[in-house]
């Protein structure tokens, strides 16, 4: 699947559509679709990992040229691969996973938001308390002894295109 891009970079619009698209499948599917999704999310290579390996076989190969040859130049490409790892771990940006995002690998929170949104979906969260849970225990307690209402009733279910694009809007860094 390919996305239209403007100017270059990927338009945001359009790989939140796609991923709402791929989640709504995913929900449609079923539980163990999700599983298999997570699963290759876990083994999914990020821009910024690729940069890391990428700066990293730089160091490597200089390294490795200037012993076999005996040439110290070679270690202009060592100090090349280093620079770009640290402006990788200090800059805010990176030409180096820039250029790999250009390539068409995600970066690590688009992967993570994806995660998260399967999960979601998928209910993991459902029974961890909420802080409208918490303060609203002594109502809910209150109510339950004036005899009122114990459980809601699920009167509908909710479609997965909809639960999909709240469950995005969530997970959205």
């Amino acid at each position: 699947m390919t996305t239209p891009s403007i100017g270059g970079k990927t338009a945001p619009c359009n790989r939140i559509e796609a991923l709402e698209q791929r989640l709504a499948c995913l929900a449609d599917a079923g539980p163990e679709a999700i599983k298999e999704r997570l699963a290759e999310l876990e083994w999914e290579w990020t821009a910024g990992r690729m940069a890391k390996v990428a700066a990293a076989v730089v160091i490597l190969a200089g390294t490795a040229l200037a012993f076999a040859t005996g040439s110290w130049w070679w270690m202009i490409l060592t100090a090349a691969g280093g620079l770009a790892l640290l402006q990788y771990a200090f800059g805010k940006s990176s030409w180096l996973a820039q250029t790999f995002r250009e390539m068409g690998y995600r970066c690590g929170s688009e992967v993570e938001q994806e995660k998260f949104a399967l999960k979601t979906l998928r209910g993991d969260f459902r029974h961890l308390p909420t802080v409208h849970d918490i303060e609203a225990h002594d109502d809910i307690s209150r109510l339950e002894g004036e005899g009122g209402i114990v459980v809601e009733t699920d009167a509908h279910k909710v479609d997965a295109k909809e639960a999909v694009k709240e469950v995005i809007q969530a997970t959205n860094p």
